[in-house]
């Protein structure tokens, strides 16, 4: 890494509780974006706090941990603030291309790329685990996203006009392309099942056709029965390169460490180390959840002792 200093990771560890059930929510991991209207922390904090209370309620009452996710992220990417379903950043043509991925920790996972008729990914993405022999689509049509019977959207649905002023400021190299904003959830029921998802936008100004990490299995969404739980977020290539989910889990899995020491290793050494910035949320199999990002900041929301916490802020 040249010219740049090396970024802190700042981690946040909490061990299981006594509800017999554990869900972690992020709304995407960077930095302040100047060109999106200011829009106070208290609105960002309620998104992440709704979006919570959705998983919250699934696993409360007895539900599976693949419903809680996503039940999750479907409120993000209904809220126009995050980047992912309506509101998410646009490609350099003018577009939303949206990807997302479920995993199940029986190794069940399903994912799509470039989707811009499904209203909510992160259930095209489940779709296509629970209704196709396939694990990954590109770009589902109208006709199959209704064949699976969920809503679809016009692609105008998607396109926020704080989406086009960003683009707009890009293109006239104004601003930096927004190379963060990815909303995921991760949880463990109380049958001890574990299920990650994660949806996003991409990076405003990329290039159509351009896919991060999140619809692939094990870079920016993964899930192990006994293992861990993960869903990341940040610069998607790097965590391509890395293959960052399944790292960790591997690091578990193999290597026996813990969940903590597995995330910040892994942090260090396929992004920190790569000179790449980002964060993911994870959940091991006795439901201690663990944080970390090497970003200035991550929106987040978790439950510490019987507070729920909301991160929105630069971490000091």
């Amino acid at each position: 890494m040249t010219g740049r200093t090396a970024p802190r990771v700042h981690t946040v560890d909490l061990p299981a509780d006594n509800r017999g059930w554990a869900l972690v929510v992020h709304g995407g991991a960077g930095g302040h974006v100047p060109e999106l209207p200011a829009v106070g922390p208290d609105q960002y904090a309620a998104g992440l706090a709704a979006a919570y209370g959705a998983g919250e309620e699934v696993l409360a009452a007895g539900g599976a941990a693949l419903d809680a996710v996503c039940a999750a992220v479907t409120v993000l990417e209904d809220n126009p603030l995050f980047n992912a379903g309506r509101g998410a950043a646009l490609t350099a043509e003018g577009r939303a291309e949206h990807d997302a991925c479920v995993m199940t920790g029986t190794g069940d996972s399903g994912a799509v790329a470039a989707s811009h008729r499904a209203r909510n990914p992160v259930l095209a993405a489940r779709a296509v685990m629970e209704r196709t022999p396939h694990v990954l689509l590109v770009s589902p049509d109208e006709a199959t996203v209704s064949a699976w019977g969920l809503a679809t959207a016009d692609p105008s649905y998607f396109v926020t006009d704080a989406r086009r002023t960003q683009l707009d400021a890009i293109l006239a190299a104004q601003a930096e392309p927004a190379r963060h904003g990815t909303v995921g959830a991760v949880a463990r029921d109380r049958t001890g099942r574990i299920a990650a998802a994660t949806s996003t936008g991409g990076i405003a100004g990329q290039w159509d056709g351009r896919i991060g990490d999140t619809p692939i299995v094990g870079a920016g969404t993964f899930a192990a029965d006994g293992v861990v739980g993960l869903s990341c977020t940040g610069e998607g290539e790097a965590f391509v390169r890395g293959v960052v989910a399944h790292d960790v889990a591997a690091r578990m899995a193999y290597g026996g460490v813990d969940l903590r020491t597995a995330v910040e290793d892994t942090v260090a050494a396929k992004l920190t180390e790569r000179g790449a910035e980002g964060g993911l949320i994870a959940i091991d199999a006795t439901g201690r959840v663990v944080l970390a990002h090497n970003s200035p900041m991550m929106f987040s929301a978790y439950h510490d002792g019987d507070k729920l916490v909301t991160t929105t802020g630069p971490t000091s």
